[in-house]
C-alpha cells in the first residue's frame, strides 16, 4: 500500500463536500448545543472511522443490510434525540437536570457515535469512499475519506458552540430538536420510500 497525494485530496474534497449539506452534519450541530462538543466530535469522529473502514474493506457489505431497516432505525435515534433536547426546554430547574442527563464522556460519546454509526449505513459518502477506494487504492481514500467526515463534524460542532455563546440554551434546544425531529421524518420517509421501492 503506497500513499497517493491526488488520491488522498480527491477523496478530501469529494467526501467533505458530499458531507457538508448531509444530515450528519446537522445532527452533530445539534448534538453540540446541547453535549460537550469535543465528547461529540470523538463519538462521530469514531463511528466514521469505523464507517471508511468498512466502505474501504467491504464496500458491497452494506448491500447486505435492507436499506429500510437502516433508515428506520436512522429515524428512531434522531426522534430519540428531538425527544432529549425538546424535554429540556422546560424551567430552568428543568434545564439543569436535563443538561446532567448528558454530561460525562461515555453516554455523550456514546449517543454520538449510535447516531452516526446508523445514520452512516449506505450513506453517499460512504458509497464514494467504497469506490474511490476501488479505483484510488485504499490507504489513501480511507486517509482522505476520514479527514473530510472528521473535518466536517468539528465544522459543525464549532457553528453549534458559536450558535449556544449568543442564542439562549432553551432556544437553541427547541431549534436543535426540531431539526432532530425533521431528520427523524426524513429517515423515516427514506425507510418508507426504501421499503415499498
Amino acid at each position: 500500500m503506497s500513499l497517493d497525494p491526488l488520491a488522498l485530496v480527491t477523496a478530501f474534497g469529494l467526501i467533505f463536500l458530499a458531507e457538508l449539506p448531509d444530515k450528519t452534519m446537522f445532527a452533530s450541530l445539534a448534538m453540540g448545543t446541547r453535549m460537550r462538543p469535543l465528547y461529540v466530535w470523538f463519538g462521530t469522529s469514531t463511528a466514521f472511522l469505523v464507517h471508511v473502514a468498512i466502505a474501504v474493506g467491504a464496500g458491497s457489505l452494506i448491500g447486505l443490510l435492507p436499506d429500510w431497516i437502516v433508515r428506520l432505525v436512522s429515524a428512531l435515534l434522531f426522534a430519540f434525540g428531538a425527544f432529549m433536547l425538546l424535554r429540556g426546554g422546560g424551567d430552568d430547574e428543568d434545564e439543569e437536570g436535563a443538561a446532567k442527563t448528558v454530561t460525562g464522556f461515555w453516554p455523550v460519546y456514546t449517543t454520538a457515535f449510535m447516531a452516526v454509526f446508523i445514520s452512516e449505513w449506505g450513506d453517499l459518502t460512504q458509497i464514494t469512499t467504497a469506490n474511490l477506494a476501488a479505483t484510488n487504492g485504499t490507504l489513501s481514500t480511507a486517509i482522505g475519506a476520514a479527514a473530510a467526515l472528521m473535518s466536517v463534524s468539528a465544522l459543525a460542532l464549532l457553528a453549534g458552540r458559536f450558535i449556544a455563546r449568543r442564542v439562549p440554551l432553551k432556544t437553541v434546544q427547541r431549534i436543535g430538536g426540531l431539526c432532530m425531529a425533521g431528520l427523524a421524518i426524513w429517515s423515516l420517509v427514506e425507510a418508507v420510500s426504501a421499503f415499498t421501492g
